[in-house]
């Protein structure tokens, strides 16, 4: 009975409907297929384009969380052959750093803001200390250089608006502090999250390549990332360095501001090749202000001291981590720094390094063996 049933029903199916037959496929020689697929094409192109503009933002602030954590993943390292966990290991780096940035702003930050107060207020005569000079006060007689620049910075330090014009106004000011604020923040929490999680990361990253160049690909990659390392630890040594020195010539000369001069040099170490040149600039403008001679000392000093920084320190340093010709290093700041700024002059030389890495060892014996 219940196959009878089943007959039945199946009986009762109703054919499937007549749609029709297939048709030709497309032709796609056909001028008007392919001005469609080209058109599609660029309008996928410009979107995807103005999609990644429009978050550039973010984008540098988490290829810069890379550089800072691949910077502080060999202290992590050095703590973990130690025997704590990961985990453990970020922790304790975690809490050096703070301490450290703590501690130094707590000594450095109080000052240099006083004298960069003091700097703004003593501006005006500080242009005006510069008609000591008598071929400086013999342009200004003949041309009025002095004057006028006097006359424009007492007008904006008399209505308070030197440093509004700087940032484009009150509301620029507020965007400015925000804006610094959340992205600092941004970058200390993906920071973290990347230095706790970049072995996973990589290990993520390294399932996406072939079984067969997967080691390869591994062990070139860990070792850009170990001369990212120790880039960034020896940069920030080497700027160190710059600033303790700026300091004592600064206290020995009794240049004006020596603490925030100071500071600025630390900042400007930090750009490869290019930050001693702003650096040296402004620490004998300032210097100038109190005499030509200091001036001249003070920029014989900054001259001797990067040469034996750039002799004696910096191989030291860097002697385990890039091994750069001095033109790439030029053309990889000057590129860097032009499309980034600072941000973009701290990474280009790392990515230079690592670019050399990548054509020594798979680019050259390929075209050897060719």
């Amino acid at each position: 009975m219940a196959i009878t049933k089943r007959i039945k029903k199946a009986a009762k199916v109703k054919a499937p409907e007549d749609l029709g037959s297939l048709g030709e496929p497309l032709d796609r020689s056909h001028p008007f297929y392919f001005g469609f697929l080209v058109a599609a094409g660029g309008v996928c192109s410009i979107t995807l384009l103005r999609a990644l503009a429009s978050a550039s933002q973010v984008f540098v602030l988490i290829v810069v969380s890379l550089f800072l954590a691949a910077g502080l993943d060999p202290a992590v390292k050095f703590f973990q052959r130690r025997g704590l966990t990961r985990g453990l290991a970020v922790g304790a780096i975690v809490a050096i750093v703070l301490a450290v940035v703590g501690i130094f702003a707590a000594v450095a930050i109080p000052p240099a803001i006083n004298q960069a107060n003091s700097l703004i207020k003593n501006a005006p005569q500080l242009v005006s200390d510069l008609k000591h000079n008598s071929f400086l006060n013999n342009l200004n007689t003949h041309y009025g250089i002095i004057d006028s620049l006097q006359k424009k910075i007492s007008a904006s330090v008399k209505n308070g608006q030197l440093v509004m014009n700087a940032f484009g106004g009150v509301i620029g000011v507020g965007k400015a502090v925000v804006s610094g604020a959340i992205s600092a923040l941004t970058i200390l929490v993906l920071t973290l999250y990347f230095l706790a999680s970049l072995p996973k990361v990589t290990q993520v990253g390294y399932r996406l390549v072939p079984a067969s160049r997967r080691e390869r690909v591994a062990k070139l990659s860990d070792a850009i990332i170990f001369r990212i390392g120790a880039f960034v630890g020896g940069q920030a040594t080497v700027a160190f360095f710059a600033g303790i020195f700026a300091l004592i010539l600064g206290l020995s000369l009794r240049i004006p501001y020596a603490t925030a001069l100071a500071m600025l040099v630390f900042l400007c170490g930090l750009i490869p090749l290019i930050g001693h040149l702003l650096g040296i600039t402004v620490v004998t403008i300032i210097a100038f202000t109190k005499s030509p001679l200091t001036a001249l000392i003070a920029f014989i000093c900054y001259l001797v001291y990067v040469q034996i920084e750039n002799y004696l320190i910096m191989p030291r340093i860097m002697r385990k981590s890039l091994s750069l010709p001095g033109l790439v290093t030029i053309i990889a700041a000057l590129v860097g720094t032009s499309l980034l700024g600072l941000v973009g002059g701290i990474l280009a030389v790392p990515m230079a390094a690592a670019v050399l890495l990548i054509m020594d060892e798979v680019v050259y014996p390929r075209a050897d063996q060719s």
